[in-house]
């Protein structure tokens, strides 16, 4: 297909696209002509990619080593987590005190020293806003994230697709990136859901 059909297809202006392609985030089409080249399926769905990236606020740099992953897969699982969290984990200060987020990280079953640095610094920069603002995760509560997080974890590890690398890639980057919204979203859902129970059995029936 032509520019013009690509960008009928995935709904993305033809500029964008010439901007994507000069950026090295789209492959090249198969030149039929000087001013002419010819698109197939696979720029179809790595423009899918690229877009749902940068709605999820990916800054070029980053999506470009995504896409270098989609190109040349990194060998493993474990790999290709890396890639997803560098592209969406922002870095952080070298002098961030990390001591509690290491607790936190071991609390999850990581072994000490082993937490990619931004990953850790990430948890770090989370406590300190929690602590800046003067507020307290009680125990109790703190024990459920933890253990919630790590069910949602070995269940989308296990999700992951074994009979194609760049499924795998696609699966491990875009789960990372666009399911943290879905996952706040239902989060908030359902405080709403369970507050509302709570508090109509404490105020129990209305009075005739």
């Amino acid at each position: 297909m032509r520019i013009s059909e690509l960008a009928a297809e995935t709904e993305v202006a033809v500029p964008t696209i010439k901007y994507y392609l000069r950026e090295g985030l789209l492959p090249e089409g198969v030149r039929t002509a000087a001013t002419q080249a010819d698109y197939g399926p696979r720029h179809v769905e790595r423009l899918r990619v690229v877009r749902a990236l940068v709605s999820a606020g990916v800054s070029v740099a980053e999506i470009r080593k995504v896409v270098a992953a989609l190109d040349a897969p990194p060998p493993g699982a474990y790999d290709l987590l890396g890639v997803a969290h560098g592209a969406v984990t922002p870095p952080v200060p070298d002098d961030i005190d990390t001591a509690a987020a290491e607790v936190l990280y071991e609390r999850l079953g990581g072994r000490p020293g082993t937490c990619e640095p931004r990953l850790l610094g990430g948890l770090a920069g989370a406590l300190g806003t929690l602590e800046r603002a003067g507020f307290a995760v009680p125990p109790d509560v703190l024990e459920v994230y933890i253990g919630s997080a790590r069910r949602i974890a070995e269940a989308e590890i296990e999700g992951i697709p074994a009979d194609s690398i760049e499924d795998a890639v696609r699966y491990v980057v875009l789960g990372t990136v666009l399911t943290e919204p879905l996952l706040l979203a239902l989060r908030r859902a359902a405080q709403q859901i369970v507050s509302g129970e709570q508090f109509a059995q404490a105020e129990g029936p209305a009075n005739g």
